[in-house]
């Protein structure tokens, strides 16, 4: 009997499997940390057959945790970190070099080149996104002139690119399929938001081969099946969405206007804005959230590069914390930050600030300062940058946002909400299961299962569990942003330096 949707839900720092009911009722999971690699400052890349392996070691574990098999699943639904690039052999299936993370600067210099050139009007128009190292298509040009043999084997047809979903999408299905979903294609920098194809002018202007590219398949559908010499099984893979679009579906925000954020390894506001494409100038992307058949939904997007990130940085970095859920306990050990500001522009700032030379600085630092004042004001940051793309959003679209929904792992911070509601003079509301970015890919495969009927049918799963309510003063929000983004202003354009 049919039992289970799962979810693959592969992120910046670990693989995870989530097995969900079809009441949107997680029973069983596993997670996997894997290594980061900084071959040089701001760059970033991961091992694509460490995420591979991971990934299924993890769903194996998630089945074997409650007595499982792979029969008793409907489906899977696949959600992935964003715009990282991974290139491999069509015959072999072998990386041709590590995957380039979304975070990498490394093609800070050439993106800056492209703005210089007059390029930054038609990309937007094109994409809805921003010239910025985030974004994948100069991280794969990056690849193909520098990896020795890839441009040749490329322009010869041996070579696909993906971003992470296709990744795992092609090894799951034992090589035959080559797919992604137009919200993970929307972020490439090489596909048309308005034609909904890959663009013929952005690939002559990045030198990318055609030949490379996945198909681009509605984000809920069959995508094609798992190979049973992979997991000895035939299951439908239905349902694929990048993690931040999966985190809004999976947060019910079906309807125009409707907006959550994700606190995950960097944090992410996103507002749905109906089947049109809404486009600004000041900072925010426009991405495709998903597409159902033949209707596509648009979303507006501000992107916080450093979030969760952060607080691993407390754990492996500085080694003040010994877990994530640390930093709660010692923040509290004081009643503020004490003067201090940390920005973590470890790999420089997106929305609003959109500088890819940022790096971190911790300011305010006094005689009476001590480590619990500095991981306060590290978690304190999470939402300080959340509240600078709040403010930008707020701003495009003419409207006050009267709520604001959250979810991701640092969301069952409470410390962290309390201080978010605080900043915004808005409630704060978390879902009973915070992790929307899995359900999220769960509903998109049941929806092209036929477990569910509509997205109508989904809300009745909706189930909140905690409203957080703003305590501080309006005058205490306003200086406490002045100073924020005074610190900010000290972060620009360090790396140039």
């Amino acid at each position: 009997m049919k039992k289970y949707i799962m979810a693959l839900d592969q992120g910046t720092t670990s693989s995870r499997a989530i097995l969900f009911t079809p009441d949107g009722v997680p029973v069983s999971s596993s997670q996997k940390e894997f290594a980061q690699i900084f071959p040089k400052e701001g760059w970033v890349e991961h091992d694509p057959m460490t995420i591979w392996s991971t990934e299924i070691a993890v769903a194996t574990e998630a089945l074997l945790k409650i007595g499982g098999s792979w029969e008793e699943v409907i489906g899977i639904g696949i959600t992935n970190q964003r715009e990282t690039v991974v290139v491999w052999d069509k015959s072999t299936g072998a990386p041709v070099y590590n995957a380039i993370v979304w975070q990498c600067r490394r093609t800070a210099d050439y993106c800056r080149e492209l703005t210089e050139g007059g390029y930054s009007s038609m990309i937007k128009e094109k994409t809805g996104l921003l010239i910025d190292p985030y974004f994948s298509a100069t991280k794969l040009k990056w690849l193909l002139d520098n990896v020795e043999g890839a441009r040749e084997a490329a322009e010869a047809g041996q070579l696909c690119f993906g971003t992470i979903d296709s990744w795992l999408i092609y090894n799951l299905t034992g090589g035959r399929v080559h797919a992604t979903d137009p919200s993970n294609a929307s972020r490439t920098m090489l596909f048309n938001i308005n034609t909904m194809r890959w663009d013929e002018e952005l690939l002559k202007l990045f030198n990318i081969p055609a030949s490379m590219l996945p198909e681009v398949k509605p984000s809920s559908g069959i995508f094609g099946y798992t190979s049973t010499k992979v997991i000895g099984a035939e299951v439908p893979i239905a349902g694929v969405a990048g993690d931040q679009q999966a985190a809004l579906f999976g947060q019910y925000c079906f309807d125009k206007g409707d907006i959550k954020n994700t606190y995950g390894t960097g944090a992410f506001l996103l507002m749905n804005t109906g089947d049109a494409p809404y486009l600004t100038d000041n900072g925010l992307v426009t991405t495709v959230a998903w597409q159902i058949g033949d209707r596509v939904t648009y979303a507006l997007e501000g992107s916080v590069f450093t979030c969760g990130a952060a607080i691993q940085w407390l754990r492996d970095g500085m080694r003040v914390i010994e877990s994530a859920a640390d930093s709660e306990y010692y923040a509290r050990k004081v009643p503020d930050s004490g003067g201090v500001m940390v920005v973590p522009a470890f790999t420089g700032l997106g929305a609003p600030w959109w500088d890819p030379y940022a790096r971190g600085i911790v300011i305010g630092i006094s005689r009476a300062t001590n480590k619990y004042h500095i991981i306060r004001a590290t978690l304190e940051s999470l939402a300080y940058q959340t509240a600078d793309v709040v403010d930008l959003m707020e701003r495009s679209v003419d409207t006050r946002i009267p709520r604001l929904k959250v979810d991701g792992g640092a969301a069952a911070n409470n410390l962290l909400l309390g201080f978010q509601a605080d900043l915004l003079g808005v409630n704060i509301e978390r879902p009973e299961c915070i992790e929307t970015t899995a359900l999220g890919a769960a509903y998109l495969a049941g929806l092209a299962l036929g477990t569910y009927s509509s997205t109508d049918d989904l809300r009745r799963n909706d189930k909140p569990d905690k409203t957080i309510a703003p305590e501080k003063s309006d005058e205490w929000r306003e200086a406490s942003l002045k100073r924020w983004r005074a610190a900010v202003e000290r972060s620009l354009g360090w790396a140039e330096i």
